[in-house]
């Protein structure tokens, strides 16, 4: 049950008294007594009122609890340590899934996964929902996010409600691109220090403790995982330079420190984080910092994700969001005993990726269910590492804890977006498009449990490591010894196909892609992977139907729109070719490669007044072309009046 934890060693001296609220009024020292007629919490809301408070949201990717010193202890995070001293911290708050964009939507929507349609990365965020930032910019705050990994790059729509959506992505290889924590950090300070006047949302995310772990030479740690506690290190140096930024007057700042998930490092056989849902990925740490209108404390009580939102607004008195399934954490911030609300948790990460059985749980007073072919269920203070299996003495809790589930799954899953873009059907329709299958959402019974498939996923991913080194032709043949085995694999069948065509076997490649597309079609890396290998030989008209629907599912990836326009300028439909460029050039005017092709699809299409239209706007963004245009034959004669 719900207990108010009181640690004065870790609050450096300052003693938290049990029964002081949690909220003090400005000049109210803890255990003084609030004006007779006058109620702490409410002169806060006041306060937030008339001048509202910056307000400061710091998310760490793939962030274990133990890697933190003040609830580890081994690691040293001086900096995250003296916030969390100074603020109200929950160390068992609770993610609905252990991946980073469902996680993130879940925090800024305060739904869970199947109630905002988000089970994976590189879906698509519905335009429906409202969110945290549209909230915060409907109160007049001015919105910035600055966030460091791929999974939360613009085009997914968590950039909704922000103005400024800072998602620069230097390093990495393909499908691991981020930013380092320090220059994401420097970003966020700069754009902070341009603010004056109103109050401001800024949102900032750390990638460095995913996977893979190279933090820089001096945050380096000893031991087996000295690598992975370096990457958390080198986090919370970049906090300390980020908080140093911060203005100290005349507005305050409330901060929010959390993470979307866990790290496996080897518990119950996961290395990284995803495929299961133990307590070593879907328990975080949450704090929340107000330094003179929020006490210092630590409760036990479970915290979720989804309920950081509504807390959010409700202290500062903005209007919360319709329906859902978080709630506001202030009664606890006040002292109040609240009595323990269930945490809903999944994985569909087997099933999407493996054709396994999804995961989902129940935690809830001290108790979590894991519903799977072969269920499970811990008493969580017994047994927090999740050892001993109860469910065959605990029978009546089980189905406590199942039904308990069930009404809470009950209510209506959200449609997966990006399906029904009218802006981006409506143009793909214009060129043809007539559709195409989409995966069934709802696994079949009778599928694998994940634990059972441990030695096959490390096989897996032991080849996926070939892949990633450039050695094709192992990383294949390792691939196709699971298909042997499993000949429906999802994983296998799509990255035997990678690697396929990396070592250039194209018609082999074609075939792989081709049964990955069939086992999931809505899986955008097989329909980029399979128009891919179609094009290098040529089968344009094969091609096209791949790019139609990869647009369809990613409408921002402006790779997709131009591959389109390549495609269709090759089938000798220039019209067609020039309507793609188009929104590859709106989603990337940037490109100057890109505002070229469509001047040569325009030209082809006979549209002489647009392609000089077209010629001079790119001109105006890229002056640098002027000179290689003026040489070119072809493009020469449209520079004349």
């Amino acid at each position: 049950m719900h207990r108010l934890l009181l640690n004065s060693a870790l609050l450096l001296g300052a003693l938290t008294v049990a029964v002081a609220p949690a909220f003090l009024a400005p000049g109210t020292s803890v255990g003084q007594a609030v004006p007779e007629g006058a109620n702490a919490a409410g002169q806060i809301a006041t306060k937030a009122e008339a001048q509202p408070p910056n307000v400061l949201l710091i998310t760490v990717d793939t962030l274990r609890r133990d890697a933190l010193g003040w609830l580890g202890g081994s690691n040293d995070t001086p900096e995250l340590d003296r916030l969390a001293a100074e603020g109200f911290r929950f160390p068992t708050a609770v993610t609905p899934v252990p991946i980073t964009l469902p996680a993130h939507t879940s925090l800024f929507t305060g739904l869970v996964p199947k109630r905002h349609g988000v089970r994976d990365n590189g879906r698509l965020v519905s335009a429906t929902p409202p969110t945290l930032a549209e909230r915060l910019g409907e109160k007049g705050y001015r919105t910035a996010a600055f966030v460091s990994g791929f999974p939360l790059e613009s085009i997914f729509g968590l950039d909704r409600g922000f103005d400024h959506y800072d998602d620069e992505f230097p390093d990495g290889r393909r499908g691991f691109l981020e930013r380092r924590a320090a220059d994401t950090a420097a970003a966020a300070a700069e754009w902070i220090r341009s603010q004056d006047g109103g109050p401001w949302f800024v949102w900032v995310h750390f990638y460095d403790p995913h996977d893979p772990y190279e933090p820089p030479r001096e945050f380096w740690r000893p031991g087996p995982r000295g690598s992975y506690d370096g990457e958390v290190a080198y986090v919370d140096y970049a906090v300390g330079e980020l908080r140093r930024a911060l203005p100290k007057q005349p507005r305050d700042t409330l901060t929010i420190f959390t993470a979307d998930h866990g790290e496996g490092l080897g518990e119950h056989g996961e290395d990284t984080h995803g495929y299961f849902i133990y307590d070593s990925t879907v328990v975080v740490p949450l704090v929340l910092h107000w330094p003179g209108r929020l006490d210092a404390g630590e409760s036990d009580f479970a915290a979720r994700l989804v309920d950081v939102s509504p807390t959010v607004l409700d202290l500062l008195g903005a209007p919360p969001l319709p329906g859902v399934d978080g709630v506001t954490l202030r009664p606890v911030l006040e002292g109040e005993t609240s009595p323990p609300r269930p945490a809903l948790v999944e994985t569909r990460l087997p099933w999407l990726y493996f054709g396994w059985a999804p995961l989902e749980a129940l935690r809830y007073d001290d108790w979590k269910l894991i519903v799977a072919p072969r269920p499970e269920l811990y008493d969580l203070v017994e047994d927090p590492g999740e050892t001993a299996n109860r469910i065959d003495d605990e029978r009546r809790r089980a189905r406590s804890l199942i039904g308990e589930l069930r009404r809470l799954g009950s209510r209506p899953a959200a449609d997966a977006a990006g399906v029904d873009d009218p802006e981006t059907l409506a143009r793909l329709q214009s060129l043809g498009y007539v559709g195409a299958g989409s995966s069934d959402d709802e696994p079949p019974p009778g599928l694998p449990d994940p634990k059972d498939r441990i030695d096959l996923r490390r096989r897996l991913l032991a080849a996926e490591e070939l892949l990633k080194a450039g050695q094709g032709d192992a990383a294949a043949r390792a691939f196709e010894e699971v298909l042997a085995v499993e000949p429906e694999n999802r994983f296998a069948m799509l990255r035997a196909g990678i690697a396929l065509l990396d070592a250039g076997r194209l018609p082999a490649a074609t075939r792989r892609l081709e049964g990955a597309v069939a086992l999931d079609p809505d899986r955008v890396e097989a329909r980029f992977a399979l128009g891919d290998a179609l094009q290098r030989q040529g089968r344009w008209a094969e091609a096209i139907p791949q790019w139609m629907e990869l647009v369809r599912l990613q409408p921002r990836r402006f790779q997709g729109w131009a591959n389109l326009a390549t495609a269709l300028a090759a089938e000798k439909r220039p019209g067609d070719a020039a309507e793609a460029a188009t929104r590859a050039v709106e989603l990337a005017p940037e490109e100057a490669r890109l505002r070229l092709d469509l001047v040569r699809y325009l030209q082809d299409a006979g549209d002489t007044e647009a392609a000089k239209a077209s010629l001079k706007a790119a001109l105006a963004a890229h002056p640098d072309l002027r000179a290689g245009v003026s040489a070119d034959p072809r493009f020469a004669p449209l520079l004349s009046p």
